[in-house]
C-alpha cells in the first residue's frame, strides 16, 4: 500500500475510523463522518492550519459553501465568514496529486476559486494541494500573490 504523499502543513491528529466505505474521519465543525478522500485530507490540514496558525473561529469556518454561478449550484470548499457572515477567506482543495505547480494546472484551479469568488468577494483566495499553496489577495477585483496566508 502506498503512503499518501506528506503534506505542507503541520501534524494534526484525526479521529479516524474504517468502514465498509473506508476510511472516515470526523469532521468537528459539521459533526459527522466523511469518506477520508485524497481531498478530504487536505481540507482538514487546511481547516486546522486556519484555526491553529491563522486564528481562525470554527464556528466562522463553512464547509461547502453554496455559490450559485450561472444558474448552477457549485460549492466552494472552504470559506470563513466575518462576524456579519460575510466571506473573507475562500479555499478550495485538490488532491495532493494534482500538480500545482504545473502552469496549466494552477491556472485552472485558481480560475475555479476566482469565479467562485466572483460571487462571494472575499479578500482572500487560496488554492491548495496540500503541498503547495497558491495564496492571494484580492483588491479591488485585482488578485495579487501573496507569499503567506493571512492572519484572520
Amino acid at each position: 500500500m502506498c503512503r499518501p504523499p506528506r503534506l505542507n502543513f503541520p501534524a494534526v491528529r484525526l479521529r479516524a475510523r474504517r468502514t465498509v466505505r473506508g476510511v472516515e474521519v470526523w469532521d468537528e465543525l459539521r459533526r459527522m463522518w466523511l469518506v477520508l478522500t485524497p481531498e478530504e485530507r487536505v481540507r482538514r490540514h487546511l481547516i486546522a492550519y486556519l484555526v491553529g496558525t491563522c486564528g481562525a473561529q470554527p464556528g466562522r469556518i463553512v464547509q461547502e459553501y453554496p455559490v450559485a454561478l450561472n444558474g448552477q449550484a457549485q460549492r466552494a470548499d472552504v470559506v470563513v465568514v466575518d462576524a456579519m457572515g460575510r466571506p473573507l477567506l475562500l479555499a478550495e482543495c485538490k488532491a495532493p496529486e494534482v500538480d500545482l505547480g504545473r502552469e496549466t494546472v494552477a491556472r485552472r484551479a485558481v480560475a475555479q476559486a476566482v469565479r467562485y469568488n466572483s460571487v462571494l468577494g472575499a479578500c482572500w483566495v487560496i488554492v491548495t494541494n496540500g503541498v503547495r499553496h497558491l495564496c492571494y489577495r484580492c483588491i479591488e477585483g485585482r488578485y495579487e500573490p501573496v507569499e503567506c496566508f493571512p492572519r484572520l
